[in-house]
């Protein structure tokens, strides 16, 4: 039983998938400390409150992450003569354009952005040219990795499509390949619906039928409020085509959860309730992490969430790239994190790297309840010629980004 455990998360352990870091080499003299500093930029957005009183977003959402990259980097830095600092700005996008434009003139040269798609856009564009690497963390829309791509950014967040991908992978090797697909009716909605409709082409599941989802939660907190959900769920469902999972769509978590153990015919939920495609779960303990998570809570007081992982990656990255070249020059660390001799240890068990054609972080996805761990995408059997790391999302010969060289 335990070796079947163990093959259940193993991912291939081939060469060219999971390349051993060099060294990391000892300065012989270093008369000048290095001192990197990066900023991170958080958008002021309006949400809906949460479905759940348990998902109250938290203030330092992704600001801890990066916080705890930082302390990491500095771990290492005092063996190398290095020092990392962070600066912190919120407000709406002009705001965060004015103030990183000046905090790059004092040497804030990496940013980790935590912003709109259209706001990313205008970021990068106002920085262009400038020495500027930007992260996007949280924002899973494709196209800023695709028609919309920039070559000042890098994406630490798992696309739609990658999301999709991981999902789709654990379904199909549980051979669960006909879904009835429910979907909101936000924007967002649509474009992770289109991305799991792609999965299922990609990977042989079946969309058995659609149905869009109205919502109407007026008196969801009101008493007498989850009656109506008892019955309102089955009777959407009523009549469906004979299905192996209902694939729940939606984004802004705003109805989801209501559809496990309500559905017309006993079947299990998968998307965005019941079983979830994340870059992170704070159950996670494989490859060290518990150790990171007690590190995280320490520090912050609170469980680690997906986008404070995204954060913590980013800032990790640059400092990986400080630690390798042993230098604070900006156009050395950019240009080797966009090299295919980059990777970092991202307790995923497994190298991962940015990929070269349009800067996403290529990286194992985990496929979780809300308080465990089920398995780990890539599935066995999934096969690349390169990597199976990229057997999640757009593949380079897919890829519509034009700003990064081919």
């Amino acid at each position: 039983m335990a070796f079947a455990l163990t093959a259940a998360f193993a991912l291939p352990a081939r060469a060219e998938d999971s390349p051993q870091p060099a060294p990391i080499p000892i300065p012989t003299a270093q008369p000048q400390g290095v001192n990197i500093k990066i900023l991170y930029v958080k958008e002021n957005r309006s949400k809906e409150l949460p479905l759940s009183l348990l998902d109250q977003p938290n203030p330092d959402d992704g600001i801890a992450g990066a916080k705890l990259g930082i302390a990491d980097n500095n771990t290492t830095g005092r063996f190398l003569n290095q020092t990392f600092t962070m600066d912190v700005l919120e407000g709406d996008i002009d705001e965060l354009i004015k103030g990183a434009t000046e905090k790059l003139s004092g040497g804030d040269s990496f940013i980790i952005a935590d912003v709109e798609p259209d706001s990313l856009l205008k970021l990068s564009d106002a920085l262009a040219g400038k020495p500027a690497q930007i992260f996007n963390v949280g924002n899973p829309d494709d196209r800023l990795r695709e028609e919309d791509c920039r070559p000042n950014v890098m994406h630490t967040a798992p696309t739609r499509t990658m999301l999709a991908d991981a999902l789709t992978q654990y379904l199909v090797w549980k051979r669960w390949p006909n879904w009835l697909l429910v979907v909101g009716p936000s924007p967002k909605d649509q474009l992770l619906a289109d991305a799991y409709r792609r999965s299922a082409k990609k990977f042989g599941a079946k969309i058995v039928e659609e149905r869009q989802f109205k919502i109407d939660t007026g008196n969801r907190r009101a008493d007498g409020g989850y009656e109506q959900i008892q019955q309102q769920i089955p009777q959407f469902l009523q009549g469906a085509k004979d299905h192996d999972v209902v694939l729940v769509v939606d984004e802004d978590e705003v109805f989801a959860d209501y559809f496990p153990y309500r559905t017309w015919v006993p079947r299990p939920i998968a998307g965005s309730a019941g079983l979830v495609p994340s870059s992170w779960h704070p159950a996670l303990e494989l490859w060290g992490g518990t150790q990171f998570q007690n590190r995280f809570k320490k520090l912050s007081g609170r469980i680690m969430r997906p986008i404070d992982y995204d954060a913590w990656v980013a800032t990790r990255a640059v400092g990986e790239a400080a630690s390798r070249k042993q230098t604070s020059d900006f156009k050395t660390l950019r240009d080797y994190m966009h090299s295919p001799k980059f990777d970092v240890a991202a307790f995923k068990g497994i190298a991962t790297s940015f990929r070269t054609w349009n800067g996403q972080f290529r990286q194992p996805l985990l496929v979780s309840t809300p308080k465990q761990l089920v398995s780990v995408s890539p599935q066995q059997g999934f096969l690349h010629q390169f990597s199976v790391l990229d057997t999640l999302g757009i593949d380079k010969p897919e890829t519509k980004c034009k700003a990064y060289t081919q």
